[in-house]
């Protein structure tokens, strides 16, 4: 790209065609405090409008942190613009309301766009097509997967062109030998894993929303998921990427060589970008052997000290068929109980535990498996607890963790925050939050990953409330920050974490956003 980004400049001013969404290149101008660094010069000369993180009463005063940006001077959708679409992708340019409603609005129904224009390309030739048209009519663009984020990122703002990957949806190959699926970036996380199971294989990644959400979103936002603690991030799985960038060309990192030494990591930036530098059209990932055996437990224990307990002696005694360590808190039971009728398999405990065991020797685990709760029951660090190796049991356990979700989405207007903590004091934030909330919120619950120490905390209120927000934020930033916590896990940053960026990256951690930058042809002055 031609386009210098000059210290003090943003993201917009070398990325235009996406940036107008909630993305990063808010971050470089909308901190926590005082908005940094100082305004850029927009494209073509024009002042760039500010994006700041406080209303225009008084500085320091903040917005709602859900209150969309002031809209960058994009172009507007003209009938030239609509005649080239419909010429490019015929049938694919889609301009009907009611087809379009569902794509301007998020999964949790909380954030809403205006998009007046779909586009479903099939190919990456047709997607470079489209980007290189909107950079040069200066048209803003939104990059959307399977729409099942949780951050209000993948809704326009304002009335961005929506971009979809839906119909990129074919498996190009696999490799039975070295299990490499390379794939467009519109399948969706279900439909690979069904075919990977047919050749013995599976996805390295799984979560709750896989029958909806995309592999090229999964990628783009870093999904984390139920895997991450036997097969890593895809940080470490994806080996290749195909990316088209904002003015229509090809970035071909589709490699499927899992050693390559040869200069800087490209896709690396490309993977937790949110689409903000570029919109991912194919993927390589590596993917591990389907598990002959599978065995899942669900625990009870009294207290969250027994469960790390649990934890480490799981780690120790399972060791190397341990694939998945989860919990949900007696909160979560109840909604599970009241809202989708699902009885607790187990006796009525403080927290619960998710195990997962997964590898190719039956009696192997299951011995090992045994003896691990013997010693977790003797040591009195669990309560009570079920195993299951039958396919139905299994998905009615895991169902108890993954339905958690769904079950908040009846409980009122939900508030989801999606943290990393060190592991040893994962439960203390939602002790904390209840504690500085009191009555204000109807339920405050915790579940997640304690493998890898990422927690949801979720609270909910009969509908919105703009106090009940302005009582959470920026308190749990505030308190995930005191312990060198990041404030996105595994959701991104989107639209609602935008201006809370610096609770988790210092200002200094732009150096390497530069670097990287130069790395894909990016003057940084």
């Amino acid at each position: 790209m031609d386009v210098a980004l000059r210290r003090g400049w943003s993201l917009t001013t070398a990325f235009p065609f996406m940036i107008s969404r909630r993305t990063l290149s808010l971050f470089w101008r909308c901190g926590a405090g005082t908005p940094w660094p100082p305004a850029p010069t927009g494209r073509r000369g024009a002042a760039a409008p500010r994006r700041h993180a406080h209303s225009g009463a008084s500085e320091g005063t903040e917005r709602s942190p859900g209150a969309a940006p002031e809209r960058l001077p994009f172009s507007r959708l003209s009938q030239e613009d609509l005649a080239f679409f419909r010429e490019t992708l015929p049938g694919g340019a889609i301009t009907d309301p009611d087809l379009l409603e569902a794509h301007n609005v998020d999964w949790l129904k909380s954030v809403r766009g205006h998009g007046e224009l779909l586009l479903r390309p099939q190919t990456t030739a047709q997607v470079s097509e489209i980007l290189r048209y909107c950079n040069d009519r200066n048209l803003a663009v939104n990059p959307q997967g399977g729409n099942t984020g949780l951050v209000g990122g993948s809704v326009p703002v304002y009335d961005e062109i929506i971009l979809s990957t839906a119909l990129l949806n074919n498996i190009l190959t696999f490799d039975p030998v070295s299990g490499i699926l390379t794939c467009q970036a519109g399948c969706v996380l279900e439909g690979l894993s069904g075919y990977l199971e047919e050749q013995d294989f599976i996805m390295p990644l799984d979560l709750g929303a896989k029958g909806s959400c995309h592999i090229g979103g999964n990628v783009a936002t870093n999904a984390g998921g139920l895997r991450l603690l036997r097969y890593g991030s895809l940080r470490g799985t994806v080996l290749g990427l195909e990316v088209v960038l904002a003015d229509g060309r090809v970035l071909d990192c589709l490699s499927t060589l899992r050693k390559d030494n040869t200069g800087y990591d490209l896709k690396q930036l490309f993977i937790g970008s949110e689409g903000t530098l570029g919109v991912i059209t194919a993927v390589s990932v590596l993917c591990p052997r389907k598990p002959s055996a599978v065995h899942v437990a669900f625990l009870g224990c009294q207290t969250f000290e027994q469960l790390l307990g649990t934890f480490k002696l799981c780690k120790g005694m399972l060791g190397e068929i341990l694939s998945a360590f989860e919990f949900l808190d007696a909160a979560c039971m109840g909604l599970l109980n009241t809202h989708l009728k699902l009885p607790n398999p187990i006796t009525d405990c403080p927290f619960y535990i998710v195990i997962e065991t997964s590898g190719s020797n039956s009696a192997h685990d299951e011995e090992k498996l045994h003896n691990f709760l013997e010693e977790a029951m003797t040591s009195s660090l669990v309560t009570d607890g079920t195993v299951a190796s039958d396919d139905t049991k299994v998905k009615a356990l895991w169902s108890m963790r993954e339905r958690v979700t769904e079950a908040l989405t009846h409980d009122g207007y939900t508030y989801k925050y999606d943290v990393s903590l060190p592991v040893e004091g994962l439960y203390q934030l939602v002790t904390a939050t209840r504690d500085h909330l009191g009555s204000r919120a109807k339920n405050v619950v915790g579940y997640g990953h304690v493998g890898d120490g990422n927690l949801h905390l979720n609270i909910t209120s009969p509908g919105p409330d703009p106090s009940l927000q302005g009582a959470i934020e920026p308190f749990v930033y505030g308190w995930t920050a005191g312990v060198r916590g990041s404030v996105s896990a595994e959701h991104g940053l989107g639209l609602k974490k935008r201006n809370y960026i610096y609770y988790s990256k210092p200002r200094p951690a732009r150096t390497s956003c530069e670097l990287y930058l130069e790395a894909v042809g990016v003057n940084v002055g």
